[in-house]
């Protein structure tokens, strides 16, 4: 099953991707809640209740709405370094021997397919192309083997990187940047876990065209199993949160010479039976100062 959030005739909510339709849960089940977060907290209920769901005909068709972020606003979007050998290997960096982890603000959410700001500040704007799951269920120190069982299920995302940000001072400043407005492109269907083996997925990212990653998930250093252990041993997850899992190599700050991106590039992140993700890289627009 594939779960969206849509936003049509300026109302936002929940649905279901059926090929090229959308299934509106607030007509086929109006008990549900309409947002992603408070429906996987309604637990295997809500979830049993979409799955009937399912079996309906689309009511919109996919041209007719826009597809939001599958979560608009996460508790926590918590996110991997170098956790694809290759990616450590061109950054210069040893293989970790544990999961090193940083946060993105959940103000830098965008949509699967919305533009991508370009701030003034930086020369050096770049891609990651990387697996994201979602936490379905309130969960703590919960052990490897059980880890599958507390996740709703797997998208796309590009934990998009202000370089010069990221890597000015010692230690590095991870969540300044990767934390900008727009910098989280996430989608486009939060996939349920029981529709794929998200340990052997292609992953590609393009830019204009060109092919700059093209992995397999089995080369993460950490799965999505450890990592969840691992974060959950420390503090609680909760449904909704979003953790993003590190990029592959090939991202442009590596290139000889670097390649940032630049406005009107096109950067798309697909991952095998998740679909894709699109964004144009934009000019950060003057009107998104706010005091």
């Amino acid at each position: 099953m594939k779960l969206v959030t849509f936003t049509e005739n300026a109302n936002t909510r929940m649905g279901i991707l059926a090929g090229n339709g959308i299934i509106d849960l607030s007509r086929a089940a109006p008990s549900l809640p309409t947002e992603v977060a408070a429906f996987l907290n309604a637990g295997e209920p809500a979830m049993q209740a979409a799955r009937e769901a399912a079996d309906g005909s689309p009511d919109f068709d996919l041209a007719a709405v826009k597809l939001e972020s599958p979560v608009l606003r996460p508790g926590k979007i918590l996110a991997v370094g170098l956790n694809y050998r290759a990616h450590a290997e061109e950054s210069g960096m040893e293989i970790p021997s544990h999961p090193i982890i940083f946060t993105k603000q959940n103000t830098s959410i965008n949509g699967p397919y919305d533009p991508v700001h370009n701030p003034a500040e930086t020369k050096m704007l770049d891609y990651e192309g990387e697996l994201a799951f979602i936490i379905g269920k309130r969960c703590r120190r919960v052990p490897e083997d059980k880890a599958a069982e507390v996740i709703a299920g797997y998208c796309i995302n590009n934990d998009v990187s202000v370089r010069n940000w990221q890597l000015r001072g010692t230690p590095p400043q991870f969540t300044m940047g990767k934390s900008w407005d727009t910098h989280c492109p996430l989608g486009p269907a939060l996939v349920t876990a029981d529709e794929l083996d998200p340990h052997n997925l292609r992953l590609r990212t393009l830019v204009n065209g060109e092919v700059r990653q093209d992995t397999n998930t089995s080369d993460l250093i950490f799965n999505c199993y450890e990592i969840l252990s691992f974060l959950s041993t420390a503090f609680t997850l909760e449904p909704g949160d979003v953790v993003v899992t590190g990029t592959p190599s090939g991202v442009g700050m590596a290139m000889k010479p670097p390649s940032a991106l630049a406005a009107g590039d096109i950067v798309r992140v697909e991952i095998e039976g998740l679909g894709y993700i699109e964004n144009e890289i934009v000019d950060e627009p003057a009107d998104t100062a706010q005091f």
